[in-house]
Order: structure tokens, then C-alpha cells, then sequence
């Protein structure tokens, strides 16, 4: 008898962009990285401009294209944390997605309305926004009428996103995430839609096959399909044994489960990243030399990242990719240690002057993986601060200490994201449900990357057709993260 809302807000960093410079609005705004369109707006749609386009095929396709560079991510994630503290005032229970999607456990609002409702003897209750299959509402069936005050609640979230952030988006509203994801974007833009019980079944046979279902990833969708299973339909009619014998027990008994739209997954508060890291993707590295540099980019964003947090990181690790011709699911490489007592003192005090320290930590690290005697080439490099601890109470009692506190998770610069510990796993590019973890976000486990042999067999999940591999890998993860998830909407 839950109520759930998955909200999806439209195109959200040229959203973001029109915000930061409102001479933008009602123009085609398309928000570039490297020499690939990553997202643009509904103006720019509708003359023809498409995600992955490259940026010369889109302004040939619409030569008045606006274009801001998207490399720098600090907007995006500082709305985003704007977007999903706003959603906390309504319910405790918000579950952050990437930037720009946050479930809702909106059960307990619902629960209060309704309840409300009966003590006024009221008996009729609107719906707003779309219903699902123009399903009749039934008045007399409980579920129906806390979906139908469930959609209320979703318009009044939109409403205020507008209102306060400015804002738009669409919003889904079913009895778990699986159905409320899968149809918050029947109604785009700025819409949103009802998913009653009965129609759960048409919603998940229409889908275009097993791969669109989000807990569903790449791998698993590739050994299905060599069992002959690509639609839904295929999946549930199944043999349940024969699945359990190719996928072992649990995960047979899991997609089975979902295929069916049913998910007992609960909304997980995110609360803050389990640790704060960032990366530089390039096509060349090849010298100590250019390596510390690449490090010494990195640092001090990190660093101030790590200050406006207001915790204390204990570890460090570094990870690299080298290039390699060969396609491979898991490319990186990494070496972690502990960070020395005096680093930890030079990082709460004056966190520049721990730069240099740190460089030559992560060199010892990144000598554990690569022999520099030896000819390399990197074509990735991250540094990821984790096992983040809250400062000694001693310090907790400072001013300084509560005005970080008040300070929203700030972003980096250029190319940075949050990347948690998450195990690595099988799962849709934009939430994996198969790890739910109490405490954590779903939404930022890493994207484990395949190299190209510029066929068909390349990157999971990419959107073959007009895009070259090489480029689409040089953009930053929550970049091809958000790419590849809409692929699979």
C-alpha cells in the first residue's frame, strides 16, 4: 500500500544554464562536452537537435544553436542538492538518482490526507495530471483513491520546484520505484502521470525489451538474450528453474520478480557521499611528469570539496585506466592506503599546503600499478577520498566547525562528481537496484567501462549510431551515466 513519486526533471543542465543566464530562455540551448551535445533544451528538440549529436552535425541542423560548455559540473551539483533538500521538506524519505531524478516515499502524506478526507466525509477525490491507459478511477478501491491523492502530492512537489528553484519537471506516481520510474516519462515535459494497479501489466509489456527494465543491466540482458529471452513477455513466460540454473537463485528470482512490476525496494535517504573523488579522462598520459600534473589539476578541488563537507577522510586511493585496444568490462586499476596522521592535520588547518604530501603519496601508489621504467598509456586518472569521519567533538564545538555544517555539499570544478563505494555490480546505468544498501545513494556507483573496437561490441549500454566511442569515453562518468540511462527510458 505504498505511495511512491519518481521525479524527473526536463533537461536539466540546460535548465540549470537558462537559470544562470536567463537571456538564454526561449532560445536553442544545447549543453556541450568535448565535441558531443550531452543535452539541450525542448526549443532545440524541436528543430531537430538530438542528445550524443556531435556539435558540427548540430549546428548544421540548426545553425542559431546556443552553446554553453558543460565540462565545469559544480552548477549541476550544487541544484541538484537544492532539488532533493526542498523534496525533504514534504517527506524524510528522498532517494537522490544522478542530478536530476529523486524518489519520494509520499505514503505517510497520503495516509494523513486521507485520513483527513474520511473526517469530512468527503467521499471524491481528483486525480491530477494523466492516468496511465486513461484507466477509470474507482472511488471505492483503497489503493485507487491513495494513488489518485498520491498524484496530488506529486503536483504540489512540481509546483514548488518551480516555484522556488524555478524548475521544471515529470513526475510518476505508482505503488513502488520500478512502476513509478518507468512511468513518470510517459507524459513529457513539465506532465506527470498515474500508474494504477491494473494497468501495471500493459506498462511493463510495452516496454521495448528486458534491457528497459532499470535493476536490469547490460550483462545480464546479453546472457538472457543468448537464452533466447529479449522481451518481457519472454521473461516472464521463462522457466523459472532454467533461469535459476543460468543466473543462480537469487538474481533469477529478483528480474523474474520485476518483469512483473513488482519491487519491495525501499526509498533510501541518501544523506551525504561516502566519499568525494574526481577524475580527468584524456586520450594520452605518458610521463611521470604529465601524471603529477594531472594530479596537482585535481587536488585542489578535492580538497575543497573535502573542507565544505565538514568530515575528515581517513583514506585515499588512486585509480587509472590504460588504453588498451581490447574490450574489457573492467579497465581501471587502483591502489588505496591510509592517509598519515600529519596530513589529516594539514587538511583540517590549511588543506593547500597538503597538495605536495599528497601528490607523493599517490605517485608511491600509482608506481604500485604502472613500471615507469617501461613505456605507459593512461587514458584515465581518479582520485577518490573515502572513509570520510565527523571531526573530533573538540572541533565539533567551534564556530567554523557548524558554519561548514550549514554549507550545502559543495561541488568541484571541472570533471568532478561523487562517487561512493559501491560493490561493483550488475545494473541499469541510472539506478541499481540490485545493491540496496540502508544509507546510501543508489545513484553514483561507477559506470565499469569497456574499450572499442569501433563495432558493435564497445561500451555497455552506448547509443550506437552517430557517435564515435573514442569521443563519448572522454567525457566525464556522470556524463555517459545520464546518456546511457536515456537510452534505456
Amino acid at each position: 500500500s505504498r505511495v511512491i513519486a519518481h521525479l524527473d526533471l526536463d533537461c536539466f543542465y540546460a535548465q540549470v544554464e537558462t537559470l544562470r543566464n536567463p537571456e538564454l530562455r526561449d532560445k536553442p540551448l544545447g549543453v556541450h562536452q568535448k565535441s558531443i551535445v550531452v543535452t539541450c533544451n525542448y526549443e532545440a528538440r524541436k528543430l531537430g537537435v538530438k542528445k550524443l549529436m556531435s556539435v558540427k552535425d548540430a549546428k548544421e541542423k540548426c545553425p542559431q544553436l546556443v552553446l554553453v560548455k558543460g565540462e565545469d559540473l559544480t552548477p549541476y551539483r550544487e541544484m541538484s542538492y537544492k532539488v532533493t533538500e526542498l523534496l525533504g521538506e514534504f517527506s524524510p524519505l528522498v532517494e537522490r538518482l544522478g542530478f536530476d531524478e529523486n524518489f519520494v516515499d509520499i505514503t505517510e502524506i497520503v495516509e494523513k490526507r486521507l485520513e483527513q478526507l474520511q473526517q469530512s466525509g468527503c467521499s471524491r477525490v481528483c486525480v491530477s495530471g494523466h492516468v496511465y491507459n486513461n484507466q477509470a478511477l474507482d472511488s471505492r478501491d483503497p489503493m485507487h483513491v491513495r494513488l489518485a491523492i498520491g498524484s496530488q502530492v506529486a503536483e504540489e512537489l512540481r509546483e514548488t520546484l518551480a516555484a522556488r528553484l524555478g524548475l521544471t519537471g515529470c513526475a510518476g506516481v505508482a505503488s513502488n520505484k520500478l512502476l513509478a520510474k518507468l512511468v513518470s516519462g510517459t507524459f513529457k515535459p513539465n506532465q506527470q502521470t498515474l500508474l494504477l494497479p491494473e494497468s501495471c501489466g500493459d506498462l511493463m509489456r510495452g516496454l521495448d525489451g528486458v534491457q528497459k527494465v532499470p535493476g536490469i543491466g547490460y550483462k545480464t540482458a546479453q546472457r538472457l538474450e543468448t537464452l533466447g529471452v529479449r522481451s518481457v513477455c519472454d521473461l516472464q513466460a521463462f522457466p523459472t528453474a532454467a533461469l535459476e540454473k543460468e543466473l543462480g537463485v537469487s538474481s533469477a528470482r529478483r528480474i523474474q520478480k520485476l518483469s512483473y512490476g513488482e519491487d519491495d525496494s525501499p526509498v533510501v535517504p541518501s544523506g551525504p557521499p561516502q566519499s568525494i573523488s574526481d577524475e580527468d579522462s584524456f586520450k594520452k598520459c605518458s610521463s611521470e611528469a604529465e601524471v603529477k600534473e594531472k594530479m596537482e589539476e585535481l587536488l585542489p578541488n578535492l580538497l575543497d570539496r573535502i573542507s565544505k563537507d565538514g568530515r575528515q577522510p581517513r583514506t585515499v586511493r588512486l585509480s587509472i585506466r590504460q588504453f588498451s585496444s581490447t574490450p574489457r568490462w573492467f579497465s581501471r586499476e587502483s591502489r588505496q592506503c591510509p592517509l598519515p596522521p600529519h596530513l589529516l592535520q594539514k587538511l583540517r588547518k590549511e588543506s593547500s599546503s597538503a597538495v605536495a604530501p599528497l601528490v607523493d603519496i599517490l605517485m608511491k601508489l600509482f608506481r604500485k600499478m604502472i613500471d615507469v621504467e617501461l613505456p605507459f598509456h593512461l587514458t584515465l586518472l581518479s582520485i577518490c577520498f573515502s572513509n570520510l569521519q565527523e571531526l573530533p567533538s573538540s572541533e565539533k564545538g567551534s564556530i567554523g566547525f557548524y558554519l561548514k555544517q550549514m554549507s550545502p555539499p559543495a561541488g568541484s570544478g571541472k570533471r568532478g562528481r561523487e562517487v561512493e563505494d559501491v560493490p561493483q555490480g550488475e545494473g541499469s546505468a541510472s539506478w541499481n537496484q540490485n545493491c540496496p544498501r540502508p544509507g546510501t545513494p543508489k545513484g553514483r556507483k561507477h559506470t565499469e567501462e569497456k574499450q572499442s573496437d569501433g563495432k558493435q561490441r564497445g561500451i555497455p549500454g552506448f547509443p550506437v549510431g552517430h557517435i564515435d566511442q573514442e569521443i563519448f569515453r572522454e567525457l566525464p562518468e556522470e556524463i555517459q551515466k545520464e546518456l546511457i540511462s536515456e537510452k534505456h527510458r
